[in-house]
């Protein structure tokens, strides 16, 4: 039971916290361990005896019943805590420097020096006010995501506070602007075709490959593009697989009968360094591609001898272009006439149109016409096979029985090598394939892969 004390004009209470005070070797002996409070919150005294011991019922109550926080834990300042929780935190590696820049920037700035269990609701609210107004509507929502799986872990892992201060509710009123997503232009083929145009004036061969490859196989931008290594390819996949298993599976499934490339790792900067990690979601999946692709992969290889299959002007990885800058936007939006200087001939390109279509849309617009595709009436393609083929999963008792055929991919390539020479058929404009290097110079084996640090299982 607590018990309340006088000590001049103030009245403290103490009750057992649950704990008992540890001995010389550090374990637990049989003396209990006592809180106490001066009020019910800082600052503010109890106003008579009667408050107090209810006070210190309750704080027993909650012990009891396995609610108790202890009064020191719950004094931990939110910049020790949110150290804390960041590195026992189990974060892929491309979330690693994400959330320590959230952290370094605003969370911890905006909370230094308050208590993690003395944050309430209406602290909360004001927050999440400022941070839509000081930021991008998809950087506070990141904010609030990161700030949430802290006051959640601080209430179920940490115990660190007994309820977590944000608190939703039907909202009463305009609270705020309904949140649309962004409207998708028609996108036709031959939209597809202006952005290759340009991409190969701007980049080359590769820029023509590049475009075409994200458009008809939806892989991910940047980084499942970033990571295509040479020995992933359909040039070289799956007699280069690496895993035996792998490797035996699919050469009795593809060999001699459909090209296939495989999504095994994303590219991306991780602790500074670039980093070789799997792909979004997990989703390693092999993708069945068309003639044509495997045609433009073959030639763009042949050129090179680099183990990325898409290198940079400098042919460098992409990872250290400014890709947005130097690349997509004079594709997407045009750009002026740039005429040859002395040593710099590679940079030079002749007036681009913008891509209308296309206007202020990310590259991450042609994996969604990939799928727009696939979804066509006369595709017929299975759904199992369009979710597996973008690195989806199907939920529940559909997912569980599905299954992706040969026959299935087998309708795949059909299709998409039709839509290619029914758009062959309007006459387009085709830039001649590169010279390949000499055979003492390309495609040795050890050039398949990479050497970049590979964090494989993320």
């Amino acid at each position: 039971m607590p018990y309340v004390e006088r000590r001049g004009n103030s009245i403290r209470v103490k009750w057992w916290g649950g704990e008992y005070k540890p001995g010389p070797d550090g374990k637990p002996t049989k003396t209990k361990k006592y809180e106490s409070a001066s009020g019910p919150e800082p600052g503010v005294p109890f106003r008579d005896e009667e408050e107090a011991y209810n006070y210190g019922l309750d704080r027993e109550h909650d012990v009891r019943h396995g609610k108790h926080i202890p009064r020191a834990d719950a004094r931990t300042p939110m910049e020790e805590y949110c150290w804390t929780w960041f590195e026992a935190a189990e974060l892929r590696p491309n979330s690693v420097d994400t959330y320590k820049s959230m952290l370094n920037a605003v969370i911890i700035p905006d909370w230094q020096g308050r208590a993690v269990g003395a944050i309430t609701p209406p602290e909360y609210d004001l927050w999440k006010k400022s941070i839509e107004r000081r930021y991008s509507a998809n950087y506070a929502s990141q904010l609030r995501g990161v700030f949430r799986m802290l006051m959640e872990d601080a209430v179920l892992k940490y115990k660190l506070r007994t309820d977590s201060p944000i608190v939703e509710q039907h909202r009463r009123g305009r609270y705020t602007k309904k949140q649309t997503r962004r409207k998708k232009r028609q996108l036709p083929i031959e939209a597809v075709h202006k952005l290759a145009v340009n991409a190969y004036h701007v980049w080359g061969f590769t820029g023509w490959t590049y475009i075409w490859t994200v458009a008809f196989t939806g892989m991910r931008p940047p980084g499942e593009m970033y990571g295509l290594q040479r020995g992933y390819t359909s040039a070289h996949w799956p007699a280069s697989d690496p895993d035996p298993e792998r490797r035996k599976e699919a050469l009795e499934r593809y060999q001699g009968k459909l090209h296939a490339l495989r999504v095994q790792h994303q590219l991306y900067r991780a602790d500074g360094l670039p980093t070789l990690a799997g792909p979004k979601y997990e989703s390693y999946r092999t993708q069945v591609i068309p003639p044509f692709l495997h045609e433009m992969h073959a030639a763009l290889l042949a050129s090179h001898d680099k183990p990325f299959v898409f290198l940079s002007l400098t042919g460098k990885p992409l990872l250290g272009a400014q890709f947005e800058r130097d690349y997509w936007h004079p594709i997407r939006d045009g750009a002026k006439e740039r005429k040859a200087r002395k040593g710099y001939e590679r940079f030079t390109r002749p007036k681009l149109p913008a891509v209308e279509e296309m206007a202020g849309q990310d590259l991450y617009r042609l994996r969604h016409w990939h799928r727009e595709l696939l979804d066509e009436p006369g595709a017929d393609i299975a759904r199992v096979a369009k979710e597996a083929r973008m690195g989806h999963e199907l939920p529940g008792v559909e997912g569980v029985y599905s299954m992706v055929t040969l026959a299935m991919e087998e309708r795949i390539v059909e299709y998409l090598q039709e839509v290619w020479e029914k758009f062959l058929s309007t006459g387009p404009w085709l830039p001649p394939f590169p010279n390949a290097l000499p055979d003492d110079q390309g495609n040795a084996p050890s050039a398949l892969f990479s050497d970049f640090r590979i964090l494989e299982g993320e």
